[in-house]
């Protein structure tokens, strides 16, 4: 069995009170732990640093960066309070760095699992799993290919190839820096052998704020340059989950309002055109094989 790479992680936390506790609680079990964590409290006013401090009076390996106060929460922010805790870890030898938000949960194996992964293919540059949510149905119409930011792992080469993470006022920050790394040649994968819960949830499809979550996916795609036709394909396909029809009607309101709109897009040209180009593929294969979803499963297997 291989050696398996040493990592470091950095969690990005703001208000993150209600949910940290069980991050921490996940991380120091680890069976493989970290050679550094930093927490970066991005001005949390919540109570989220005094739980924080009581863990890293415990574990010397663990570390709380304070940011000022500051009223907005925006997804550019947050790649602020990256690069504090990255600032923290330049000095270090290690293989892999990861982003790891502040309010999900996983198994004692899980980063283990994950480092084999690197271990394994050194051509990896990006590795995480699919992330659950209660209440929320499984997004079918994602890339094998695409990490969530959730918990997304890069082999140190390939982080530092991209440049880091840049911010992005209109977020999909994890996935610009996941389309690098494809640029460069790097292997991505979504290993879904595992999984993390994610505890800061809207909840059911019925729920005020999925409405808003789902106009505001659509908005977002358009900006990150996703195909159109493969946004009307994916509406459809949410058409078929709760809230039904609404749902898939939100999505192309809100991706088709930005077309209209002539809003930028943020993502940079050369990464809309790698995005398009997977989209494309796998609806071709979706349409040469209908009962077979995006990521390859039959539907016979999804229902199992």
């Amino acid at each position: 069995m291989p050696t398996l790479p040493s990592y470091v992680l950095i969690t990005p936390a703001r208000n993150e009170a209600q949910f940290i506790e069980r991050t921490l609680n996940s991380v120091v079990s680890q069976t493989v732990k970290p050679l550094r964590w930093v927490i970066v409290s991005d001005g949390a006013t919540d109570g989220t640093d005094e739980i924080v401090s009581r863990y890293v009076a415990r574990f010397d390996w663990i570390e709380l960066v304070r940011l000022p106060e500051r009223r907005d929460r925006s997804f550019s922010g947050k790649v602020g309070a990256f690069n504090a805790g990255y600032a923290r870890v330049a000095g270090m030898d290690y293989d892999v760095i990861g982003n790891l938000d502040g309010d999900i949960s996983f198994e004692p194996d899980y980063l283990s699992f994950l480092m084999s992964k690197f271990a394994e293919n050194p051509q990896l540059g990006v590795a995480g799993t699919p992330y659950r949510e209660e209440g929320a149905a499984v997004d079918g119409f994602r890339s094998p290919k695409d990490v969530p930011g959730a918990c997304q792992l890069f082999r140190r080469e390939c982080f530092e190839s991209i440049g880091g993470y840049k911010p992005v006022s209109s977020g999909g920050i994890d996935f610009i820096a996941l389309l690098a790394a494809q640029a460069k040649g790097w292997q991505t994968w979504r290993f879904e052998e595992k999984f993390c819960w994610h505890h800061r949830s809207v909840g059911s499809g019925n729920h005020p704020d999925s409405w808003r979550r789902l106009l505001f996916r659509g908005r977002k795609d358009y900006l990150l340059g996703s195909h159109p036709g493969f946004e009307i394909f994916r509406s459809a396909y949410q058409m078929k989950k709760k809230p039904y029809v609404v749902g898939g009607v939100l999505m192309l309101a809100g991706y088709f309002g930005a077309l209209l709109g002539g809003e930028e897009r943020t993502m940079p040209k050369e990464l809309i055109a790698i995005r398009r180009n997977d989209q494309i593929q796998r609806l071709k294969a979706v349409l040469r094989h209908p009962l077979r979803r995006s990521d390859g499963q039959t539907a016979a297997t999804a229902r199992s």
